[in-house]
């Protein structure tokens, strides 16, 4: 049985060199990071691994030079990029689907794990809420297990989203404190136009993964608008318009080939609606992320209809979603595993979409370009590419020659940059001067 402890006294427990695991997401530890923070000067060399931090870590509010502890994370919320951005925190690059195996083959040591988990249930199991995404793995790896056990957290339904009290070593009970929220992203006008596109493309019986941002919600409302029916959902974050069409009986999985009537996820941050629609509801499945992100895994289903955003594109069709030249700004996530996951699915088709332009400075630029800046790190291979949206079309990259790619990207850019790029195409060879 785990011992009941304060959080103060589990602070205690850390020592100079530990590695920490605060976990993910909306479930991070808050009572054991004040604690840490009120000792934070006592330590030195402690590394704390984490994932979408949603609020402030005390640690680094009270650290701010990093000398005592330095922040690994393995994708950048707002916070955590202010943190990079300050030099105390790192990334971690990995694809999601691959998260549970790296803690088990390739992370070196978790001294401490601790974050946040629902009241035990009759069973003894303490469920992850709504961050089941790579715990299972966290709690087998780590050396202590420590819960704050909070009454507040949605309880998520799932095989593989609980630990059971036998496997964790102290509790803290803290006063029940609301997830937090991430606004709902607004969509523009552009991210409008370009979900009627993308919409154009869904089918009856269709299995949606829709990634994170205005740009994907809007997609969400195109798809409830376009009259289709039984649609699947598998997918890496629960987002709004998902959570919508589940509601509305659109999304009702009868025609999936696994999880048959189950709306499958790994995690959830967003408004206080998608977590009480997620709370012990039946149509909702919480798994790790090896089930939801591998592509073997998705592909098990067909017709997976998969829709990301991505902020840069270069005209042979690479996609830049993470980072502008060294700064690092979010992670490679599952996009990835998703473009493979939708080519390898049958009837499968992938989505990266991208309003045309942006600004920057003051001055408006083109997401796509003949070349991408130098540290600019690749997302999606040119060679996994499917299908491209702006508000200026949809193209599709797979079969065809770099001219061919060059000529597709071009023709949906901004107008105003197309002669720029046509330009750099011949300059660069990416055109021959023969072609026609």
């Amino acid at each position: 049985m785990p011992q009941i402890i304060t959080a103060e006294d589990a602070a205690k427990l850390v020592k100079s060199g530990m590695w920490l695991d605060y976990g993910f997401g909306a479930t991070q530890t808050e009572a054991f990071d004040r604690a840490l923070a009120a000792r934070v000067h006592e330590l030195r060399g402690v590394k704390v691994r984490s994932c979408l931090t949603t609020r402030p870590r005390a640690f680094q509010e009270a650290d701010p030079e990093g000398a005592h502890v330095l922040s690994a994370s393995w994708h950048f919320s707002g916070y955590d990029r202010r943190q990079f951005d300050a030099g105390r925190c790192t990334y971690i690059p990995l694809n999601l689907g691959e998260w549970p195996d790296l803690y088990q083959r390739f992370v070196d040591r978790v001294d401490i794990a601790v974050f946040q988990v629902c009241p035990k249930d009759a069973e003894g199991n303490y469920n992850f809420s709504i961050s089941a995404s790579y715990m299972r793995a966290l709690v087998e790896k780590a050396d202590v297990v420590i819960v704050e056990v909070n009454a507040a957290l949605p309880y998520c339904l799932g095989p593989d989203n609980a630990v059971h009290e036998s496997e964790v070593d102290f509790v803290i009970e803290v006063p029940a404190l609301a997830p937090a929220e991430l606004p709902s992203a607004v969509s523009s006008d552009v991210d409008l136009a370009i979900a009627r596109l993308v919409a154009t493309q869904i089918r009856d019986g269709d299995c949606l993964q829709l990634g994170i941002g205005g740009l994907p919600n809007a997609v969400g409302r195109a798809i409830a608008e376009a009259g289709v029916k039984e649609l699947g959902v598998h997918t890496e974050m629960m987002v709004e318009g998902v959570v919508e069409l589940v509601k509305a009986g659109v999304a009702n999985g009868v025609r999936k080939q696994i999880d048959m009537g189950k709306a499958v996820y790994a995690f959830a941050i967003g408004s206080a609606d998608i977590y009480a629609a997620l709370d012990r509801n039946p149509a909702f499945e919480a798994r790790q992320v090896d089930y939801t992100n591998l592509p073997g895994s998705v592909a098990r289903n067909d017709n997976v209809f998969s829709v990301n955003s991505t902020g840069q594109m270069d005209l042979q069709g690479q996609a830049a979603s993470e980072a502008d030249g060294y700064r690092h700004f979010s992670g490679t996530g599952g996009q990835l595993g998703f473009v493979r996951a939708a080519y390898e699915s049958q009837g499968g088709r992938g989505f990266l979409c991208m309003p045309s332009t942006y600004e920057k400075h003051g001055q408006r630029k083109s997401r796509v370009v003949a070349g991408l800046s130098p540290g600019t790190i690749v997302t999606v291979p040119r060679t996994d590419v499917m299908h491209v949206a702006t508000e200026y079309g949809m193209v599709c990259l797979k079969g065809k020659s770099v001219a061919e790619r060059a000529q597709a990207m071009i023709s949906i850019a901004h107008p105003d940059f197309r002669e720029e790029l046509e330009r750099e195409a011949y300059d660069n060879g990416l055109i021959p001067k023969a072609y026609f």
